[in-house]
């Protein structure tokens, strides 16, 4: 018999870093955030001439015609007892209206195009988590709006009889993110339902431009009847231009707590939307 003591393998310990080459993500995957949000910043910068520039300079037609044509110059909107002229009244109103038109036509292009050239692979097989896919997402189209919002702003600047000077700065910031980020919600969700470019611009004709331009841009809803103020009440997109009007006129059609929490909620109910479709590949994994 043999007597020697039996010796046992020590259990293998795991290295406390990744093998040299082999990368190890943990937590949030930052590289991979910051890698798929340059590359879609970079898509609309390549032709920012008509994803930028274009929009920027379409709004501001309807600032010339309202003013120039119409003989705004000389009137007034009455903002809850206050009077402001008409044309610092429509300024704020056309700038977000342009960044929302903007940001949604980045959301709801990604993944969409991505089905119809059959690349939608490269947004799913990245090491990134559904979160990150989304923020990414959002991020860029945000960035995008801010770039229109930017250029709205500089020219209305240099419009004469156009005052565009914040009265407060913060409400200008946080209604223009709250706002835009919604917007992007809802093009990302209009991404993942489209099946081709027929339903994103439906989605934009019979959705996005209606309630864009019934919410309170060319007018206050106080010279409307009760039923139609009520409607406008409904709209979320009311919410999104009166507060953003409130950061340069300090005045506006709603109370500035309420529709920041209206907007507040509206955000949380549509990522939240987007994260569980996103998760389970509605529309996007076979």
């Amino acid at each position: 018999m043999n007597d020697q003591p039996k010796i046992h393998a020590a259990p293998a310990v795991q290295p406390p870093f990744a093998e040299p080459g082999v990368p190890q993500i943990r937590n949030i995957n930052w590289a991979g955030t910051w890698a798929l949000y340059a590359k879609e910043v970079r898509r609309f910068m390549k032709v920012q001439l008509q994803t930028v520039w274009a929009p920027a300079i379409t709004t501001l037609m309807f600032l010339i015609i309202f003013i120039v044509a119409l003989g705004g110059s000389g009137r007034t909107v009455t903002l809850r007892g206050e009077a402001v002229p008409f044309a610092d009244f429509i300024a704020p109103g056309l700038i977000i209206m342009g960044m929302i038109n903007a940001c949604f036509a980045n959301a709801s292009f990604a993944l969409m195009v991505g089905k119809v050239q059959g690349t939608l692979v490269d947004y799913l097989m990245p090491p990134i988590a559904v979160g990150e896919l989304l923020f990414a997402l959002v991020a860029s189209s945000v960035t995008r709006a801010v770039f229109v919002g930017f250029a709205l702003w500089g020219a209305m600047a240099l419009w004469p009889g156009v005052h565009v000077t914040p009265a407060h700065l913060w409400a200008v910031l946080w209604f223009g993110l709250l706002g835009t980020s919604f917007i992007a919600f809802l093009g990302v969700l209009t991404s993942i339902w489209a099946e081709k470019f027929d339903h994103g611009a439906a989605i934009t004709n019979f959705v996005i431009s209606p309630l864009a331009l019934l919410s309170g841009t060319f007018y206050s809803i106080d010279r409307l009847p009760p039923l139609f103020q009520a409607i406008s009440h409904a709209n979320p997109f009311f919410y999104i231009i009166s507060g953003f009007r409130y950061g340069f006129v300090a005045a506006a059609d709603v109370n500035v707590l309420a529709a920041s929490s209206v907007l507040l909620g509206l955000n949380l109910v549509l990522g939240g939307l987007c994260y569980t479709l996103l998760r389970r590949g509605w529309k996007i994994k076979a």
